[in-house]
């Protein structure tokens, strides 16, 4: 980090440098071009005098010779003036090309930072109560019921650390070699289906489908979209900290697509966050200070499936607080 603000820095010298040595330069040479024409005129003006073709300085501004060399002079300043210019335009380019490359730098190593973070808490901390899971087995004399109680939870810290690794190896896939399966989807009985299972096991949110009309059967993926609506409700409990925690899906044709909008009354996602969402292991903050669990891969892998689909997937402000996702299919 310090050797990227260092050489950042020293860019900017040089560049600054280079500026004011041709600001100089210029300077000197418009100096120069307006000594060599007085001269000239000079010279000039003296020998026509001496010749008898003038008699004063206002006859010698109104001869040809005099125009000539007058013109020559402007010539020669408006080609210095363009070189100043096109210089100077060359030097900003390069200052704020190097900006954007810093910045770019700056969020690609927070990124990387924050997911090194990340998995290693998400790795670390079912790996640990797994640990101690087995160490309490062997240590103690549990009764049935403490010895399911512990195997429920080992079981279930397990299941989150396989998520995991799926999700780490799904997202590798989806850039390389992923290819959906597509067959006739009824999108009626799919939502229904995905909305009453996410439901069942997840009490603590009050999940709504409402399906405005018939919506028509497309050719798509089930897997890969039960993938996406998985993480757009889990991100919608995930994110959101109210006591009543509501998640409405809303599904219409319009443009001759299918269309689902999830919306949740959680934190929100601030604006200039909003087209970063979807990049692979970005999360919104640091995670020194971050208490929500997660690597950043969610909403990377929902993009990929739906472009994969040749769809498209948009997210806005819910009012009067949290966000919309919405997803459009073509039929």
């Amino acid at each position: 980090m310090n050797k990227t603000i260092s050489l950042r820095l020293f860019s900017f010298l040089i560049m600054a440098y280079m500026l004011m040595a041709f600001v100089w330069w210029a300077f000197l040479l418009f100096k120069k071009n307006d000594e060599v024409f007085v001269a000239k005129s000079k010279q000039l003006y003296f020998e026509m005098k001496e010749s008898g073709s003038i008699s004063d300085w206002p006859a010698f501004e109104k001869k040809a010779a005099f125009l000539q060399l007058y013109q020559k002079h402007e010539r020669q300043k408006w080609m210095i003036l363009g070189e100043v210019s096109v210089f100077s335009v060359t030097l900003l380019i390069g200052l704020i090309l190097i900006h954007r490359a810093y910045r770019k730098q700056m969020e690609l190593a927070l990124q990387q930072r924050n997911f090194l973070l990340s998995i290693t808490h998400e790795l670390k901390s079912p790996i640990s109560s797994i640990k101690l899971v087995l160490e309490t087995f062997i240590k103690r004399n549990l009764t049935s019921e403490q010895l399911q109680k512990l195997a429920g939870g080992a079981l279930s810290e397990t299941n989150r650390l396989n998520e995991l690794v799926s999700d780490l190896l799904l997202s590798a896939r989806l850039e390389s070699a992923y290819k959906p399966v597509f067959e006739n989807l009824d999108w009626d009985e799919f939502l229904k289906k995905v909305t009453s299972d996410f439901s069942s096991s997840h009490p603590e949110g009050d999940l709504v489908l409402t399906i405005e009309h018939k919506l028509p059967e497309t050719q798509a993926d089930p897997q890969g979209l039960e993938i996406i609506f998985i993480n757009l409700f889990e991100n919608a409990l995930k994110y959101n900290f109210e006591i009543e925690k509501k998640i409405r899906v809303n599904a219409f044709t319009k443009n001759g697509q299918v269309c689902v909008e999830v919306a949740d009354n959680g934190c929100g996602i601030a604006e200039p966050e909003r087209k970063k969402v979807f990049q692979k292991f970005y999360r919104i903050g640091s995670e020194d200070t971050r208490k929500t669990k997660g690597t950043g891969l969610g909403l990377f892998i929902v993009r990929e499936i739906v472009k994969a689909h040749k769809g498209s997937i948009s997210v806005s402000g819910n009012q009067p607080q949290g966000t919309i996702f919405r997803l459009c299919f073509p039929v």
